[in-house]
């Protein structure tokens, strides 16, 4: 992956966390995990993770009916002539991470 995709990925991260948490009505707190970048760069994918996870469906919800504000922010921001087209889904890697320290601290 190149430098600049990289920025572009650390670009659209910084955006998407500070955004929704701006948007969102603080019944969840919406963390930005990672951003992936498809090799073609014409789409990316916001992971985030929920609290409290009986939130994340509404959450998840409200992140994905933000995706076009959100990526007018890219445009605007990062100046970008052909921004990726955003995806937002559930990190359940980090999910999976935090269940193992759980378990391997018991």
């Amino acid at each position: 992956m190149s430098a600049r995709d990289e920025r572009l990925k650390e670009g659209i991260r910084g955006l998407a966390a500070t955004f929704l948490n701006q948007e969102s009505n603080g019944s969840s707190l919406i963390t930005v995990t990672k951003v992936e970048l498809s090799p073609d760069g014409k789409r990316a994918t916001v992971f985030i993770t929920v609290l409290p996870e009986e939130k994340e469906p509404e959450a998840l919800s409200f992140a994905r009916r933000q995706r076009t504000e959100l990526r007018g922010k890219v445009i605007k921001v990062l100046d970008v002539s052909h921004p990726p087209f955003l995806e937002v889904d559930i990190d359940r890697g980090e999910k999976n991470r935090q269940r193992i320290d759980e378990l391997s601290q018991k």
